[in-house]
Formats: C-alpha cells, structure tokens, sequence
C-alpha cells in the first residue's frame, strides 16, 4: 500500500470538541474559506479563535464522517478583531469572559492583543478593570504568547507541539534566548531531546564543534546510551577516547570537559580495582545505597526462628517429601537469616524449595510478600505457589510525576508491611529497581532473592543477582541436581548441557526438543511459517497466538524480529475487508495482531472484564489487537484481562509479537518456543542468550537451521560484559 499524500489545511479554529489534557489529543472545527472542518490530531496549548495549517491526510470515520488527520500544526496569534474576539471569548486568558472580550476588541480592534500584552494600564479605560486585574490579564497573555513564541520558533527545528510545551515549561520566557546560546540545554534530563537533534540545530547556528556546551552534552549522552546497554557506569579513559573520537575533537578537549562535569556534580567518579569509573549521579546512588542497605540487613538481621531444623523435619513427613541435600540447605538458611540467593536451572527445584519456605514461614507467623519484575513472572509465581504475586512496580505502588518518570508511594517514609519479602526473575531486576524495593524494605525482614545466574541480565541498567552473588556478603545456594522427573525432558536436560559447553541431543524425534535442519535461510523462514500456522497447531492443538513464539537472537536481517513478524502477520493474520488496520513506521496492524509493548508505561489505564480499573502496561507485555479506529489512528489491545486504549502516541511503543528477541522474552514462558538458527549476528551468537532463549519453552522447543550456528553458541561462553559497581561497594563495607 503507497503512502499517503500529505496535504496542507488552513484555518481558524471555531470551536475544540475534545482535547485529552496529558497527551494532548485534540478534536476541532475549523473554518477553511468559510466551510466548517472536522479535524483530529494531537496538539498542545491551541485555542479557538487561532489561526492553523494542518498537514495531514482526509479519513473517513465510521460513525462521524469525513475527518481531517493532522500529524504536523503550525498555529499564529490571531490578527483581526473577529479572531481576536472568537480567541478571547473562548476563555484561553484567565479572567477575559464573553462579555468583557467584546469590550476589549470594541475598544482597541486589530491592537488588542498587542495593547493587553504590552500597555496593560490602557485596560483599565474598560469599565470594570482594575489595575490590579489589567496586570494580571497583561501577564497571562504573555504567559500564553510567550509559550505560542516558543513553539513557533521550534517548529523550524522540527521540535513538536508536546516537546516544546515541555521546553517552555523548563525554561520559561526566556527559552529562546537560552536555546539560542546553548542549543544542547535541550538534551537535559526534564526536555529528553536527543542529543543527535540538538547537535543540529547548532550546527544549524553554525556553532563550533568544540563548544564546550556541545562537548559535556556529548560526554553525558554517550554514558547515558551506554546506560541504555546496561552499564552503570564507564571508564573514564575509555569515555574520554570515545567522546573525543565521536564529537570529533581532541582528547584534551574531552578530558577537560569531563574534569567540568565531575566538578559540577553532573557526573561522578569512582576508584575501582584501581580504575576510574565515571557514574551518573542517580546510578551512582542506586548502588551505593543499594550495596549500604545490604550491609545494614547483615548487621542487624532478623529475629532467629528457633527449631528451624526440627520445623522442616516435621514439615517434611506431613507432606510427605525428602528435600535434597542444597534444598534443605536453603530452606534452613531462609528460617536461620535475613538474606538468600536461590538460585538453580530448570528442573532443580527451585520452585519446590521456594514453596516450602513460604509455607514454614507461615507457620512461623512471619508476614510474606511476593514480587515479579513482569506481570507474566508475577502471574507464573502465584500459579506455582498458591499465593498472591505482584510486580514489583504494583508492590511498591508506582506512581508517576508530570513528565511520566515513575516514582514509588512504598519508600523510606512507607514502607511495606511485611516480615519478609521473595522476589523471583531476580535477574531481570536492574539497579533502580533493586535501589527502590531496598528503600521500602523494613529494618528486620527478610529477602529471598531467587532467579537463575546463567539467564541474560536486565535490561535495565546493572548486573545486581551477579554482582550479589560474586560479592560474597549474601549467602547462596544453587540448586544443580535434576530431579528425576525433570530428567524426562530433553528441554530441561539439554539446556544444562548449553550451560556446561556441552553440545545438546538434537537427534531425538521422540522427546520434546527437536532440531529441524534447514539449507538455506529462505528455507528456515518457510519452515518456522509453516510450524506455526499449521504443524503445531494440527499436531499438539496449539494456538499460534497463545502457545506458540519465535525467538529470535536480533531483529534484523531475514530470520530477525522484523521480518519474521511480517511474514508471519501475512501467514497468521492476512488482511481482510472484515479487518480495520493502521500502518506505522514499521509494521502494518490489524486487528487479531498479536502484539508487545516495548517500554513501561505507567500511565496507560487498563479494565477488567470485572469492572476492575488499574494503569500500568510494561515492557515485554503480549497482548491482542481487538478493536482500531484508523479516524483517530487509536486501537484497543487486550493484555491477558485487562483491556487498553492506545492513542497514536502511545501505539509507537507497540510492535508486533510473533516473533520477538530473547531479550525481551525473559520472565515469560511459551507452550512451544521456535528459535532460528542461521546467519546470527556474531554479537549475539554466546551460550546464555541461548540457554535463556531454550528456558523459555515449557512444552516443546524447536531450533530451525544449521547445526553449526547451535555450536558456535554453546561454545561461546562470552558473558555481556556490564561494568557495573554494586560488588565494589558491597566489598568496601566492614573495612
């Protein structure tokens, strides 16, 4: 399908139908030589009255007709009196009704925004204006016209609406002028514009490239890219080389500039190991603090729970079980101290020990929470164990501020109320996160951390489980015996094989992990269409939306997420006149699509079919597309229960799912997993990004493509170098 011809509109706005305050969704009339037009789009801070072009396309909606979809505005100060008064009798300036506006623009005309703006003492000449109230109208106007100002003289610079409310917002009536001496202001952490955008919009003011402004905003977006790859912090030489060579400047001029920032408290520096790191300050605080508070659990551990070992016997002939040897270790380390990692492949009873430690627990009286760092590993933790998990997120009751940044009602000053806590995925929880759950830990309980050491890391920045672990200040026991029925699945026995080097059984046809040979990379994609629109499903009754997933290692390429996922949408959810569909950047969607979102977001409110009301989608939520509105370009997605409204915003956080990355399938399990071996990127071509990737499936596991690609990964025991600092702190305490 060709892309739409961009058309330009013109007019003023005559009245605003709808408008959705946070994201600034708008449905207008507006007069186009004197015809009234429907228009929609989002849009921030227009008033009746203004003056607009629209570019955007004409959409037929079902119910209201034909509708005019913007997805650019450029807006004026109305000049004529007739504007001016539909402009100020619409009530944009606080304290000017109906009534008064007409006095206004009876008195002064064309002039009258011109005269409330710059010559507020000629107000009071209106019966019924003070001077105090003059003044504050004067102020208000230019309060508004400051903001229309600004966002005029962004749009140049292809800043939007939304960002450049939240420019003028940071820097007020003076934005321009602050933006115009350091266009790199703009790459703060209140206005988020990419560091790549601000750096043309000065090179666009011909400022030089060794700027220092330019220089520090490089430095501090170079560390934060890298805190999007995981790091919490980089080595100063190595930071200072890169940012030399990225900005194309000298390393004396880079050093300087990150002796600045240090100086400033922009950027903090650290000794590890003998070599400098260079830290942002919030990341710096999330370990420091983090690594203090455990030092603390140690000092002052919980009240010990007497006759741990004679519980457990007693537990154990009740129900009827023999723990082995590491389970009894770890339940009696749970009942004796504050602190444990349990950590343990598939099949090695993770779950089994974790379940009687709950139940002892209760018997004890003590007071247990659960927490998950995603809503399906929350979901899947209940399941197992018969009690109430939450995400983490819900567990410390997210909130968030103005500009969407999450912040936690549990804290120092609300802590959660509870005697101990269990956190499952831990290798999922990044630094913030684990800053945040220490934050509202009460002095005395316990925390039982569990998660399997050898699954990839976070995807948030930080290497936590790994660096508690390697730290040696939190006791820990993983769990290696497979248990004899566990022993039944090649899933579970092959994957302990990728974790020792060795290469898995891939000749079996008769257990539940399969190795289908493929000779080309066309003939892989056909093969794994093929199992997941027809095989598996008339072979085990599996759904294709509900059962089964592709992993793959990347996104690009042939047998990458991107292309899978539209061969797989063609072959699973074709189009059809029954079905409403929307085109994005990358993907078309359809309703039926199965889809994931890719970034948190707290906001979003969500229904039950209950009546249960709640907000909060996460990263590496899978969900259905049940309803689009191509006129508003919105769709509604279902996400297990809970049914969601995307605006257009926020559907750019959305993308298809049927086939996704490793990565983004941790804490989630499948019925069946299909994972394409051919052509993997030498990057992502390493031992645990397979064994993560081979955990996935429950029930049956296929890998598509060559055996030589399986070898090389299972021989690669690469692991993602993360330079990270919560080992180092945990190791400074008690010198």
């Amino acid at each position: 399908m060709p892309d739409e011809q961009l058309l330009e509109l013109c007019g003023s706005v005559e009245e605003i139908i709808f408008r959705n305050d946070k994201n600034g969704y708008t449905v207008l009339t507006m007069f186009c030589d004197n015809i009234a037009v429907t228009a929609v789009g989002n849009m921030t801070d227009v008033s009746v009255g203004d003056d607009l072009k629209l570019t955007g396309t004409w959409k037929t909606h079902p119910g209201y007709g034909e509708q005019f979809a913007f997805q650019l505005y450029e807006h004026t100060i109305p000049s004529t009196a007739e504007s001016i008064l539909k402009y100020l009798s619409s009530g944009a300036v606080r304290g000017i009704g109906r009534a008064t506006a007409k006095k206004l623009v009876d008195a002064f005309g064309d002039n009258t925004l011109d005269i409330m703006q710059n010559q507020p003492s000629r107000l009071t000449e209106i019966k019924g204006i003070t001077k105090e109230k003059a003044d504050a109208v004067s102020a208000e106007i230019r309060r508004i016209f400051g903001m229309k100002e600004v966002m005029l003289y962004l749009e140049k610079y292809h800043i939007s609406a939304l960002e450049a409310v939240r420019i003028w917002k940071y820097l007020g009536d003076s934005s321009i002028n602050i933006i115009e001496n350091n266009p790199y202001i703009l790459c703060s952490e209140a206005i988020a514009v990419p560091f790549e955008r601000a750096d043309a919009i000065a090179a666009s003011m011909q400022k030089p490239v060794d700027d220092e402004s330019r220089i520090k905003a490089g430095i501090v977006y170079i560390i934060t890219y890298n805190q999007n790859n995981g790091h919490t912090c980089l080595p100063m030489e190595s930071l200072i080389k890169k940012a030399a060579a990225y900005l194309n400047v000298d390393t004396d001029i880079s050093a300087a500039a990150m002796a600045e920032l240090i100086a400033d408290s922009t950027l903090i520096s650290d000794t590890i190991d003998g070599q400098t790191f260079v830290f942002l300050p919030q990341l710096y605080r999330s370990e420091f603090y983090s690594a203090d508070r455990i030092l603390m659990m140690r000092q002052f551990p919980p009240e010990r729970i007497t006759g741990g070992e004679l519980a457990l016997q007693v537990f154990e002939q009740d129900h009827d079980i023999h723990y082995a040897e590491q389970q009894r270790k770890a339940i009696i380390e749970a009942l004796n101290g504050g602190l444990l990692i349990l950590t343990g492949g598939p099949g090695t009873g993770k779950t089994t020990t974790l379940n009687a430690i709950i139940q002892l627990y209760k018997q004890c009286g003590i007071s247990v929470m659960l927490a998950a760092p995603t809503g399906r590993a929350a979901q899947r933790m209940s399941e197992v164990t018969g009690c109430e998990a939450k995400t983490i997120h819900r567990l410390l009751e997210v909130e968030w501020d103005p500009n969407d940044k999450p912040r936690f009602s549990r804290n120092e000053s609300n802590l959660l109320k509870c005697d101990a806590l269990i956190i499952d995925e831990m290798s999922m929880v990044d630094s913030q996160l684990f800053e945040s759950v220490m934050r509202a830990l009460p002095l005395g309980c316990r925390l039982i951390m569990v998660g399997d050491s050898d699954q990839l890391p976070s995807v948030g920045a930080g290497n936590v489980l790994a660096d508690l672990i390697a730290s040696g200040k939190v006791p820990v026991v993983q769990l290696t015996e497979i248990f004899r029925q566990s022993m039944e699945s090649l899933i579970i026995t092959n994957a302990h094989k990728i974790v020792r080097g060795e290469m898995p059984e891939i000749r079996r046809t008769d257990k539940d992990f399969f190795f289908m040979t493929s000779p080309s990379k066309e003939d892989a994609g056909s093969s794994i269409i093929r199992l997941c629109a027809e095989r598996l499903p008339e072979a085990y009754k599996f759904s294709p939306l509900d059962d089964i997933q592709v992993l793959c290692a990347g996104r690009k390429g042939d047998l990458g997420v991107t292309e899978l996922n539209k061969k797989l949408q063609a072959a699973l959810n074709p189009p059809s006149p029954m079905k409403t569909e929307i085109r994005m950047p990358v993907y078309i969607f359809r309703v039926g699509d199965k889809v994931m979102q890719t970034k948190n977001n707290y906001s979003l409110p969500w229904t039950k079919s209950d009546g249960t009301e709640g907000s909060g989608i996460y990263n590496g939520d899978i969900g259905i597309i049940e309803k689009i509105d191509k006129s508003t370009s919105s769709a509604k997605i279902r996400f297990d229960d809970k049914l969601v409204t995307y605006n257009s915003d926020c559907l750019a956080n959305v993308e298809l799912a049927y086939a996704t990355t490793v990565h983004k399938s941790q804490g989630n399990e499948f019925n069946a997993v299909i994972i394409p071996m051919y052509q993997i990127p030498s990057q992502l071509c390493y031992r645990n990004l397979l064994y993560t990737a081979v955990t996935r499936a429950k029930k049956i596991l296929i890998l598509v493509g060559n055996a030589e690609v399986l070898r090389q990964m299972v021989n690669n025991d690469r692991k993602t170098k993360r330079y990270s600092a919560l080992k180092e702190f945990l190791g400074r305490s008690e010198a």
